[in-house]
């Protein structure tokens, strides 16, 4: 009779990994359902069938007992995540403006980093790829993107 029980609750807890925690059908759905068959065929072969259909009635009930509440809706908003992000990048007024020069320190293909003065930014093409050590001038500055075009 323990053995029955343990490949009862064997199969429960397999079943239910594998719906919450594990997706698709993989090894721990088939896992659990064959410990519930075993549990089944060692009633109905060691103990009579009496016992094996009971054994396989209460084996159906928890079943459906389980996908009910793990299916409910109660039960998945206790397992996500309710907290909200309300924050945001902090944008400090950058100390470039448009119309500054600059050097690009690394390929802009769009993105890439520049010096204007004794500070690297990293800064954002508006056309084209632009060649390290190329001078740049500042286009605009939107938060903290700067956008920049190469000197001809």
């Amino acid at each position: 009779m323990g053995l029955i029980i343990t490949l009862i609750l064997v199969g429960l807890v397999l079943i239910f990994a594998e719906i919450l925690l594990i997706p698709g059908v993989g090894v721990a759905g088939i896992l659990g359902l064959l410990s519930m068959g075993g549990s089944c065929y060692y009633a109905f072969t060691e103990m009579g069938a009496t016992a094996g259909a009971v054994v396989t009635a209460v084996n159906a009930v928890l079943i459906v007992a389980l996908t009910v509440w793990v299916l409910r809706a109660k039960t998945w908003k206790r397992l996500t995540l309710n907290t909200n992000i309300e924050s945001k990048a902090v944008v400090l007024s950058a100390p470039v403006a448009a119309g500054d020069t600059g050097r690009a320190l690394t390929r802009l293909a769009p993105m890439g980093t520049a010096r204007f003065g004794n500070d690297t930014f990293e800064v954002t093409a508006m056309e084209g790829l632009i060649d390290p050590g190329a001078d740049v001038e500042v286009v605009s500055v939107e938060g903290i993107k700067i956008y920049v075009k190469q000197i001809n």
